[in-house]
């Protein structure tokens, strides 16, 4: 459906995109002004220190040199595969490079975002890494998985020849690099939150190892942003439209955003997950997006409901067409190759913050996310004193199952080692849910999603039904360094999300792995 005509059709829409453009939202992100969120000074000064992303659409010119510097050595060292270990906004962009262009690299890059002790083993095995490159990649440099992936990788690499570090400027992470004589220590600018990243250091950097041109993604990212820029109005704003979009439907109760993606795409969706998830996702409003989801008859889709279709140019996402003839609002964004991607990147982060504009909240903090940090903390602290902990009550998930209501949504956070297998059965659970009840699904993998979706489920609309699925991992892995395995720290941290979901008074069940 053309801009043109989700104005003529669906008030909510129009009513959002004539807030945003008598407001000036466009000029007024242009000029950096922190008001367009918040008349409150001190949420008014973190908001300027977080909108670093409008300066590294196109790159830097340093940037271009480090980056061809770095990939013509590792070259010469004979690496073909590169880690990225890091969760979030420092995974999920390297990944999205990964799927589009991998199959035409000579280097495999893989993501470790997961502390399930199967999944260290097989990412950072004990052997056979004499031709890999692993990235730690942390904003913060204090990230408890990611300080715990790099406490592995720098025991069993080689030499530290074979480690890299991306993260802000003087961050513990940093100095230890440098002080270890990692290869390489990329600071990233401090003003750009992790989900805001992608075309930053923390993107770009994966990308070029793995052949990426980066010019193009750069170039596609300064030219949509000059699309989205002051210049251009109403419906002819793709950033103006797609925020309008989201936040003026979700104003009126089709908060539950589902985006369909061109396979290769896929994990693009992810990305836009956490983008839209822990940005829209806090006092008690938000923007659910539904990721993954497999597309079904308009039958199983409640007026709850509003589609993105994203695709590439030669493989258009089949089957939408029903959705707009039975009324759907729905709004087709058409990439002409896998490069415009990074136009992607900004467009989505653009109408990001004008939905937050539109919806009264600040989309550059997450302030529910520590919670779920704490209780995982304070459960660790008792398995390294030795108490013996209890497992936390089950609960029931028929007597959950039968409490949701139609615009409710069902999450499944499954504490797994992530794949296929394991992707198939999520999905057909998801697929059970939805056609039975009519609701919408949401899946993900424990701990990743605490860095994506856990703000969103713990500050956003309180419409979640939760569904935590677990295993007892057959074999560890230590931590080098640590008191605590990572068998250990994926238990601590799914009881202390569990513990925050219930705390919240929303409905959390546990599950073993056998229902997939």
């Amino acid at each position: 459906m053309r801009p043109a005509d989700l104005y003529a059709r669906f008030d909510h829409f129009r009513a959002a995109l004539d807030d945003l453009t008598e407001g000036s939202a466009v000029r007024r992100i242009w000029d950096r002004e922190p008001s367009l969120w918040s008349a409150d000074s001190e949420v008014a000064g973190a908001i300027s220190e977080r909108l670093g992303w409008l300066d590294v659409a196109g790159g830097r010119p340093e940037w271009r040199h480090e980056l061809e510097t770095l990939t013509a050595a590792v070259g010469d060292d004979g690496i073909n595969r590169v880690v990225v270990a890091g969760m979030g906004g420092s995974s999920l962009a390297p990944e999205v490079f990964s799927e589009l262009f991998g199959d035409a690299s000579r280097t495999k890059l893989t993501v470790l975002d997961s502390t399930h002790p199967k999944t260290i083993a097989d990412r950072l095995p004990e052997d056979d890494l004499d031709s890999t490159l692993i990235i730690v990649s942390s904003k913060s440099g204090t990230t408890a998985e990611t300080r715990a992936f790099a406490l592995r990788a720098e025991r069993l690499v080689p030499s530290t020849r074979h480690l890299v570090a991306i993260t802000d400027a003087d961050t513990n992470l940093a100095k230890e690099a440098h002080a270890r004589t990692w290869r390489a220590v990329f600071a990233n600018p401090g003003d750009i939150g992790g989900r805001y990243s992608a075309l930053s250091l923390f993107g770009m950097v994966p990308a070029a190892l793995i052949g990426v041109d980066v010019e193009r993604i750069w170039r596609s990212g300064s030219d949509m942003l000059t699309a989205c820029g002051p210049g251009h109005g109403g419906v002819d704003n793709p950033a103006l439209v797609l925020g309008a979009f989201m936040a003026g439907l979700a104003r009126s109760g089709r908060d539950k955003l589902t985006v369909l993606t061109s396979a290769k795409l896929a994990s693009f969706g992810d990305w836009l997950e956490q983008l839209i998830a822990e940005s829209t996702g806090k006092q008690g409003t938000g923007v659910v997006p539904v990721v993954r989801e497999p597309l079904g008859p308009p039958a199983v889709y409640g007026d709850d409901r509003a589609f993105v279709v994203v695709e590439l140019a030669d493989d258009p996402v089949p089957g939408v067409d029903a959705l707009e003839d039975a009324g759907f609002p729905l709004l087709r964004i058409r990439l002409d190759d896998r490069y415009a991607v990074g136009g992607e990147f900004v467009r989505w982060e653009l109408a990001t913050a004008l939905a937050g504009a539109v919806m009264g909240i600040d989309p550059f903090d997450q302030p529910d996310v520590a919670e779920s940090k704490r209780n995982t903390d304070e459960v660790l602290e008792e398995i390294v004193g030795g108490t013996d902990l209890p497992e936390p009550e089950d609960g029931d998930l028929s007597d959950l199952l039968e409490s949701v209501q139609p615009a409710d949504y069902v999450s499944l956070q499954a504490y797994l080692p992530p794949n296929d297998k394991l992707a198939g059965g999520l999905a057909e659970l998801r697929l059970i849910i939805r056609d039975n009840l009519r609701v919408a699904t949401t899946a993900g993998w424990g701990p990743r999603f605490l860095h994506s979706t856990g703000q969103l489920h713990k500050g956003g609309p309180s419409t979640g039904a939760f569904v935590q699925i677990v295993d007892d991992p057959q074999a560890d892995v230590e931590v080098p360094g640590e008191p605590y395995t990572f068998a250990a720290l994926i238990r601590a941290q799914a009881d202390g999300d569990l513990q925050t979901l219930r705390a919240h008074g929303l409905d959390a069940v546990r599950v073993g792995k056998e229902i997939l």
